[in-house]
């Protein structure tokens, strides 16, 4: 009896769910962004508990979740925005490394806290690579496209053994104010005195067009002197301040080149938070 092909078919996509890994840095010169899972501690925790390496893609959810179905054995794991976990119609824990049986469905319920959550399998995602990567890209529409129904996603061979849940498991609730550490520059001559002590002065209040490209922000809009900067490099973190005066946080999607000029650059370790905040909360500034 040959053995089944290890894939997922895709039952439900929800309202957006995409492959993602480390993403393909590297390429910004010939126009690429870098893509990749916008919570990389909560993407990296899911492939150690199924047993994968760092590098292995997984899904990606957007507030409403997946559902899939194993053509295979394999085992699951989901983290970052809280959810419910159902395999074969039954509760299973979060952040837990999951066993499920061939031909069950996997469901990822909707996000109760932040916003993205990921799906990992032993054995990883394994779509066709792009420049190296299997990583989507929302912006270039590079690597594979957006997860659809009836959509077949092959699954590798599992090469490690599952781990246990760990005690900090990450669950990203984000539920209040979070403050987000910048670095003022490049262009902050660009602004009038003081400008950077604006920004950190007063909360902003998350837009809900923030998607992968960015994390788009309302509030005291910021002026801005001297015209556009000229077109230059942008890098991931980056505070954008568009001619509306409402700044941006450039995610793991944005453009390689722009022309507004940025105030400042995220701290890395705080852009995780960025991939979890709901629209309607609160974001601060701190610089330094």
């Amino acid at each position: 009896m040959s053995t089944p092909m290890r894939a997922l078919e895709v039952r439900d996509p929800g309202p957006l769910t995409t492959v993602q890994d480390r993403g393909r840095p590297g390429w910004a010169h010939v126009g690429v962004p870098r893509a990749g899972a916008l919570d990389p501690p909560a993407a990296d925790l899911a492939n150690r508990l199924v047993g994968n390496p760092p590098d292995a893609a997984l899904l990606e959810t957007t507030l409403g979740g997946v559902v899939v179905r194993a053509t295979a054995a394999m085992t699951v794991a989901v983290t970052g925005a809280e959810c419910e976990v159902r395999v074969a119609g039954r509760a299973r824990p979060f952040a837990t490394a999951v066993a499920v049986a061939a031909g069950s469905v996997v469901a990822v319920g909707p996000a109760r806290h932040g916003v993205r959550s990921y799906l990992a399998v032993s054995g990883g995602v394994d779509v066709e690579p792009v420049l190296g990567s299997r990583a989507t890209d929302t912006l270039a529409h590079v690597g594979p496209p957006v997860l659809a129904a009836g959509q077949v996603l092959p699954v590798g061979a599992a090469s490690g053994s599952p781990s246990v849940a760990e005690a900090d498991h990450l669950v990203r609730r984000s539920a209040g104010s979070v403050t987000l550490r910048f670095r003022p520059g490049p262009r902050a001559s660009l602004f009038p005195s003081g400008s950077v002590d604006r920004l950190c002065a007063a909360p902003y209040t998350v837009a809900a067009d923030s998607n992968r490209v960015g994390l788009r922000l309302r509030g005291e809009a910021l002026l801005r002197e001297g015209g556009e900067s000229s077109t230059e490099g942008i890098v991931l973190g980056a505070v954008q301040v568009p001619p509306s005066g409402q700044p941006l946080v450039f995610l793991a999607d944005h453009p390689t080149t722009g022309g507004y000029p940025v105030l400042g650059v995220v701290h890395r370790d705080d852009l995780a938070s960025c991939a979890q905040l709901r629209p309607g909360q609160q974001v601060s500034f701190a610089a330094g």
